[in-house]
Order: structure tokens, then C-alpha cells, then sequence
């Protein structure tokens, strides 16, 4: 598992992880929390109810029947934040993380207050591909763009990654691109032959689906994500390539070390990882003008959520397809799993699913260097201010079968 414990930083957090009367219970005769418990373990003393651990189950039905909110649940943040409930405790009070449910998604690393839960990084590896030699070229997430500023623009990368020793810079909004225009022909086939499907591009969301939705795994896009594309387009130019790819994204690790994908990113750094080998090096991100564009705006926006299905329906329209196509877009792990449920069970009544775990898209990842919300409004930005060439136009210049673009 590419997220791991650190159990010598694990506080044990002193909190009783469940259901808790506070202060504002009223004691009042209704009584209704203790006739809503089925288990017993809701007394009533001294004018209020009290609840017994051992006897509590966690269900939550006492917490519903009190009309004064007074019956709330407490939990360890690790445990609060994982949203397939793969955070447990030992008997000493240690986090341990259950790898059958796991999903990499990094939420519990982002909230963590003491830093006791971390991915593996391979900001060593990073560095001593680039002191070997070795052409190792550097390849940004869509959702970095607006992450540092609106004057943080790709050409600041650019010169900020040549600095640090990487050969070269690669915009993953390329990939977005590639991914877009071959997952829309997977799309076009796929709906002519009344076969429902879901996007490949978010490794925790394939994560969600092998593991608590294995029945419809088959539905899966064959396409490769953004980042396996762009390396996979360095390797076949220079099969001594080194790929590194630079984000916010936890499950990026997950795709490039456990899913066995040929090709795939070798490295993968978070932006807490690249600003900590930039720092070391006395570089920074300058401003600079936007003069780098290697992504159609379909491609840059990948990282938004939806950012995929537009970029998908824009290919589409561009070959003239039919655009009639419907859409799941899913954000989040709820919506996730109401159209997974449904796909499972033959009702769901859009033709695919775009799922994204983390809320908002790839902006909205545990590593992200600002919100999502917070880095909109320079995001916008600077995507408005790149050209409008369509998706097969950007691509036009690049030899397309010279890799593959499927699993």
C-alpha cells in the first residue's frame, strides 16, 4: 500500500470513537433515544441519558430520534475522513489501514492533524535519477495550473523544472487530450453497442471499483489516464525516458506502483514533494508570461470535475459523433457510489459514468497546494487565457500510433 501508518507518530487519539450524549440533553420525557435503541445501552439518570460503549452498536438510530441534536458521533479524524471505512485501531489505539477496502485516495493523509499517515515518496529515487544523468522529464497535472498564483503560468514550470535538473517539461493537459480523443471513440462504440461504461482516468476511483464494486469492473474505459499517455509518448520517442509526474493526486502513486499498467509514469511526486526538492536546489516558481500552451483548454480542464465528459463530448462533436450521449457526472465518493449501485443493479439511466472521488476533481486532491475553491479564480485565469484549438487540432502534430492509449 502506497499509504502507510507511521505508527511512532500516531497519538492513539483519546477519543471513544461513536455515539456521545452531550450537554444539550434536556432529559426530557419522551425518552425517545432510549426507545429508538434496540441494544439496551441508553440509561436515564440525573435528568439525562447516558449511553454505555459496550453495549452501543453505532447505528445512530438514538442520535435520529433526539429532537434536540443532543446525541452526537465522534470520530478520529483519519477515521472520519476515509470514505470506505478502511481506517481501524489496533488494541494499543494505533490507526492501521485494512488494505482490502483501501483505496488510496489520501483523504485520511490530509487529515491527519499529528502527520501520522503518509505515501511512500519517491523524492530519493527523483533525485538520484537526475544526478545519475538520466533524461528524466518532468510532466505537471492538469490541476496545477492555478495552484500557485495567476502568475505561476506553465512557463514558470518550465524553467522552474530545468532549474531542478529534469531534462525536460511536459504539460499533462496534453494527455487530458489524448486520453479525451480515444476514450470518445471507446465512448461512440460502446453506446452503439448499448454497453454502459465509466472513465479510467482517477486511479482511486478505479481503486473504488475493483474492490467494492468488482461486479461491474468489466465497464471500466480501457483508455489509459493522462499521465500514462504522456509518458508513454515520451518512452516511445526515448525508451530511456524517465517519467515523473507532479501533483496533487495520492492515487497517482497507487497507479503508477501497483496497477501494473506498461508504460505508466515511473515516479510520481506531490507538490509538498517537488516544492520540498525545489527548496533544496534555492529554486522557485517566478512569474513568468504564458507563453506555454501544450493542452487545448478540453485538456487543461481534466482536473475539474465534469472536465473529463466535456472534453470527451468536445471530441464528439469534433468527428461528429453523437454528442446525445448521457452523462453520470459523478464528485465525490457519494455520488460515486449512487451510480456505481445503480450500474450494478441494471438501473442506472445514464449511458457512462465520469467518476471522481475527490470532490470537485483532481483540484480538490489531499495534496493540493491551495483548494480548489481558493485556486478557482487564478485557475480560470490563466485557462482563459490559452488559445481555443479544439482537441484533434492540438493533437494533429503528434504521431499517434506510435504507442498504445489502451490498458
Amino acid at each position: 500500500n502506497v499509504v502507510q501508518v507511521i505508527n511512532s507518530a500516531c497519538e492513539e487519539c483519546p477519543i471513544s470513537s461513536g455515539y456521545v450524549v452531550t450537554d444539550l440533553c434536556q432529559g426530557c420525557l419522551a425518552k425517545s433515544c432510549k426507545q429508538a435503541c434496540n441494544f439496551g445501552a441508553i440509561t436515564v439518570g440525573n435528568g439525562r441519558s447516558y449511553i454505555d460503549p459496550a453495549k452501543c452498536k453505532s447505528c445512530g438510530k438514538c442520535a435520529e430520534a433526539c429532537a434536540y441534536s443532543a446525541i452526537v458521533k465522534i470520530q478520529r479524524p483519519c477515521m472520519k475522513s476515509c470514505p470506505v471505512g478502511a481506517m481501524e485501531m489496533d488494541e494499543n489505539g494505533v490507526c492501521q489501514i485494512d488494505d482490502e477496502k483501501c483505496i488510496r485516495c489520501g483523504q485520511c493523509i490530509h487529515a491527519c492533524p499529528f502527520g501520522a499517515v503518509a505515501s511512500k515518496a519517491d523524492v530519493v529515487d527523483v533525485v538520484n535519477a537526475i544526478r545519475s544523468g538520466k533524461k528524466v522529464v518532468a510532466m505537471l497535472a492538469p490541476a496545477g495550473e492555478g495552484q500557485f498564483g495567476p502568475d505561476v503560468t506553465m512557463a514558470s514550470w518550465r524553467t522552474a523544472m530545468k532549474k531542478v535538473g529534469f531534462a525536460d517539461f511536459v504539460e499533462v493537459g496534453l494527455g487530458g487530450d489524448l486520453t479525451a480523443a480515444f476514450e470518445a471513440e471507446e465512448w461512440a462504440e460502446g453506446f452503439k453497442e448499448g454497453k454502459k461504461m465509466t472513465t479510467s482516468c482517477c486511479p482511486a476511483f478505479v481503486n473504488y471499483i475493483r474492490k467494492h464494486f468488482p461486479e461491474v469492473a468489466e465497464n471500466i474505459s480501457t483508455t489509459v489516464s493522462p499521465m500514462c499517455a504522456v509518458s508513454r509518448m515520451l518512452k516511445a520517442k526515448d525508451p530511456e525516458t524517465v517519467t515523473v509526474f507532479v501533483g496533487p493526486c495520492i492515487a497517482k502513486k497507487s497507479e503508477a506502483h501497483e496497477h501494473g499498467i506498461e508504460g505508466n509514469a515511473d515516479y510520481v511526486l506531490t507538490f509538498g514533494e517537488i516544492r520540498a526538492i525545489m527548496r533544496a536546489k534555492g529554486v522557485e516558481l517566478e512569474p513568468e508570461a504564458n507563453t506555454s500552451q501544450e493542452a487545448s483548454v478540453y485538456g487543461k480542464r481534466f482536473g475539474n470535475g465534469g472536465g473529463v465528459t466535456e472534453a470527451v463530448l468536445e471530441c464528439l462533436k469534433e468527428t461528429g459523433e453523437n454528442t446525445d450521449i448521457k452523462v453520470a457526472r459523478c464528485s465525490g465518493i457519494a455520488e460515486c457510489k449512487k451510480a456505481l449501485t445503480l450500474l450494478k443493479i441494471g438501473r442506472l439511466p445514464e449511458d457512462f459514468i465520469e467518476g471522481m472521488i475527490c470532490e470537485g476533481g483532481c483540484v480538490g486532491g489531499p495534496s493540493h497546494h491551495k483548494s480548489a475553491q481558493a485556486a478557482k479564480k487564478d485557475r480560470d485565469k490563466l485557462i482563459g487565457e490559452a488559445d481555443k484549438r479544439g482537441v484533434h487540432e492540438n493533437l494533429s502534430n503528434y504521431d499517434l500510433d506510435s504507442f498504445s492509449m489502451h490498458r
